[in-house]
């Protein structure tokens, strides 16, 4: 993990302002940009969100399907295993 030096006091509705050039290097510019928080022992990680299929993680050639999504590859598979089973 690479230290960026800035340090962001968190404001008294628990907010941090992420720096600009951080903002610029994630490519979360525009405003409604959004990313995931994950938890690690006593670390706070802010990840990009890229949304992805619900069974591979993959994130090319989404579909949504009740409000899921879900690659072509999985749609397929799910499909020939419907099939086995008709």
């Amino acid at each position: 993990m690479k230290s960026t030096g800035i340090v962001r006091s968190i404001d008294k509705m628990g907010r941090i302002v992420l720096p600009m050039e951080t903002r610029k290097l994630l490519n979360l510019t525009e405003e409604g940009s959004s990313v995931e928080i994950y938890i690690e022992n006593d670390m706070v990680i802010l990840k990009k969100y890229a949304p992805a299929c619900i069974f591979c993680n993959n994130v090319d050639n989404l579909v949504e399907y009740h409000g899921v999504k879900i690659c072509e590859n999985c749609i397929n598979d799910m499909s020939n295993k419907a099939k086995e089973i008709l």
